[in-house]
């Protein structure tokens, strides 16, 4: 169960954010209606969960249920994603990502916080710690590169998107296609269908994106052309760097990105690739569990 709370992000922008284990909100679970005001008075040690590049904070579900019974955990929809507010494409720059995160740790009263974070949100996250050090307790980063992509990897994710085959005629259809017939799918993976489908809403014509393409392709334009190891050698609080075995983050990458971090620590899940969290949920947690412990008692 979770209780949406409206945060005000960068320009304005709102965002949505979920608080797991709390009072249900004025229109129960599904944020539809008023949010339910803000609190600070939650003792319990603050976890800000963050999603990748078309995500949502509902993929944390699993993970997010198993941190709540110890802590206060917040899963944030981005700009653009999920509940969040849409701004045009301007909006979506590396310095608004960071300063809407920044807003949330700040308004919630979350801070310090452990920040989790997925790719796109794992890059947030540590840009993040390295700006506002007191505002980061320590960080996770899942499955995301500290280099730079380059521009054939933009024009991929652009033909990528357009082959989707939309509408979907209903979410069994969804869950085939990203499971399955998805060019980019190397072995089938119901996982994989689950969690794009999972992204879609439905609309008149059928299923649809929650989210406008071109808006994450000008978020994505934010950080694939440039490298952020310089940020990440700012880090100063505990840091793990996890990926999944069949993942985008190859070992040797992940190992230096660990060598970088002033307090990197590494770790590996096997049998996942880049979704790894919701993939492989209880070896996930066999893998932060132990970290946060740590964090905790030091």
């Amino acid at each position: 169960m979770a209780r949406r709370i409206d945060v005000t992000g960068a320009g304005g922008v709102r965002l949505a954010a979920w608080e797991s284990g709390g009072p249900e909100t004025a229109a129960g679970q599904d944020g539809t209606r008023d949010a339910v005001p803000a609190h600070g008075t939650d003792p319990r040690p603050g976890v800000l969960l963050l999603h990748g590049l078309t995500g949502r904070a509902s993929h944390w579900a699993a993970t997010a249920r198993w941190l709540s019974a110890r802590h206060r955990v917040v899963a944030l929809d981005l700009r653009g994603h999920g509940h969040s507010g849409k701004p045009a494409p301007e909006a979506y720059t590396r310095d608004a990502f960071v300063e809407d995160v920044q807003a949330a740790v700040e308004q919630l009263g979350l801070g310090p916080a452990v920040v989790v974070g997925h790719a796109m949100g794992a890059l947030t996250a540590w840009q993040l710690a390295a700006a506002r050090p007191d505002l980061v307790r320590a960080l996770v980063v899942g499955d995301m590169r500290a280099s730079a992509l380059g521009s054939a990897s933009q024009r991929e994710w652009e033909s990528w998107l357009a082959a989707w085959p939309l509408p979907f005629a209903g979410l069994d259809q969804a869950r085939t296609w990203f499971a399955e017939q998805d060019p980019r799918v190397d072995r089938p993976s119901p996982a994989r269908g689950a969690f794009y489908a999972e992204v879609l809403h439905a609309c008149a014509d059928g299923w649809r994106p929650v989210f406008d393409p071109a808006h994450i392709l000008a978020a994505r334009a934010t950080w694939a052309f440039d490298a952020h190891w310089d940020e990440l050698a700012l880090v100063g609080c505990p840091a793990l760097v996890v990926r999944g075995l069949d993942g985008e983050l190859g070992r040797a990458e992940a190992q230096e990105m660990v060598r970088v971090l002033p307090r990197g620590q590494y770790a590996e899940i096997p049998d996942a690739g880049h979704y790894l969290h919701y993939e492989r949920p209880e070896a996930w947690r066999a893998v932060l569990e132990p970290f946060l412990g740590t964090v905790l008692a030091g």
